[in-house]
């Protein structure tokens, strides 16, 4: 079995930000990089496999009914469903081969329009998890329902968490598509309402589940290049959102540079027109509290704004953000890894990230260490310097 099935086996804010890219930047041309976080792993020993993977994935087409699916959707434009249309992933644009670098390692590379390239990132991602998962490890779906099933009842059978809420953010590092597939229904069957999808387009399609998502870093790094100024970038990232969907989708990244730098950027206007914001790097009780003091700081009532919460979630962590910001604003968590790659085996840390626009460097400087990555150092401490940031603000 494929590891990638449908072009739709992805995240909606891929198509959220492609519609966008669609309209306002079709010509902008990208460069994404792989990383492996995880040390001691040697992909290249399977990268026939990977290869075959990415081939089998650049020959796949939407069918008619998922670009009824598509066109269904409010936010979609009659004309970017016209142009999935005819898409499809183009293998040029892919640069697959062992790492001359680093033994064992993989050097992957993407580049060419944006436009062309922004749906590779996450099925990639999926390809080169499944393809060393069934090469390493043996498959106990067995445990791994009997994890998902005691997850579920921490929150289902826990006094105080009736009105948790929990979706799905796990594709690009899910253990398998099958797995994947599996134990989304099973996780519906286990949390009812208190499981409210899925970031996956294919399996909210297939399963009848309510697709999640907005924007990504990528979004807003490539402004760092596309103009008009460096230190306008995510106003000007904004504004381009706000064009593009008029007040829907309403959910803002806030540490593309930050969270210091985003608050001076995210002034009364955003936060009286985006419906909150995400949070996924640095400590996210300090990052909510400062949020929610941000809203009240611009004459809006916290309580109406919504925290999401994508960083590295597990139950735990989800059942005591939960408690402390409840009451206080509407709340939402996305947890990945936690559910869709928790069946034994230790997870691989891996990244595909923008470094490129038009040319020049972009990057996004974490609220958490390790998570940055630039191919150049220097615009590292330009980036830092335009936003008054501290020198230590990337690792």
């Amino acid at each position: 079995m494929a590891a990638i099935a449908s072009l739709l086996d992805t995240d909606l804010y891929k198509f959220t930000m492609m519609q966008a890219v669609l309209h306002q930047h079709p010509g902008a041309v990208v460069q994404y990089r792989f990383k492996c976080r995880t040390p001691g792993i040697d992909l290249s020993q399977f990268i026939d496999e990977i290869d075959a993977e990415i081939d089998a994935l650049c020959a796949l087409r939407f069918t008619a009914d998922e670009l009824a699916y598509v066109r269904a959707l409010r936010f979609v434009k009659p004309d970017f469903a016209d142009f999935l249309g005819l898409f499809h992933l183009d293998r040029k644009y892919i640069d697959l081969r062992a790492s001359t670098d680093v033994p064992g390692e993989i050097a992957l590379g993407i580049t060419g329009p944006w436009l062309h390239t922004i749906l590779f990132e996450v099925p990639l991602l999926a390809i080169i998890n499944e393809v060393w998962f069934r090469n390493t490890t043996q498959a106990d779906f067995a445990e791994g329902e009997r994890r998902l099933q005691a997850k579920a009842a921490l929150l289902r059978d826990v006094a105080g968490y009736e009105d948790c809420r929990i979706a799905d953010y796990g594709t690009r590092r899910r253990y398998s598509q099958h797995w994947h597939g599996h134990m989304l229904p099973l996780l519906r069957d286990a949390l009812g309402d208190q499981f409210v999808g899925t970031s996956n387009v294919h399996f909210a399609r297939i399963h009848g589940m309510t697709p999640h998502g907005t924007m990504a870093h990528e979004y807003l790094q490539a402004f760092q290049a596309l103009g008009p100024r460096l230190r306008d970038s995510q106003v000007v990232a904004l504004d381009s959102w706000a064009h593009e969907y008029r007040g829907d989708l309403g959910i803002a990244l806030s540490d593309v540079v930050g969270l210091d730098a985003f608050l001076r950027d995210f002034d009364m206007y955003f936060c009286k027109l985006f419906d909150g914001v995400r949070h996924d790097s640095g400590d996210p009780f300090v990052w909510g509290d400062r949020m929610l003091a941000h809203f009240a700081d611009n004459r809006v009532d916290p309580s109406s704004k919504i925290l999401v919460f994508s960083d590295g979630l597990d139950i735990d962590k989800v059942k005591r953000l939960h408690a402390y910001f409840r009451g206080r604003c509407k709340l939402a968590f996305g947890v990945g890894t936690h559910l869709t790659n928790d069946l034994g085996p230790t997870p691989l840390n891996i990244v595909i990230k923008m470094v490129r626009c038009n040319g020049q460097p972009v990057a996004k400087l974490s609220d958490s260490p390790g998570k940055s990555m630039c191919d150049d150092p220097g615009y590292l401490t330009y980036l830092r310097q335009v936003f008054g940031l501290p020198a230590d603000t990337a690792a």
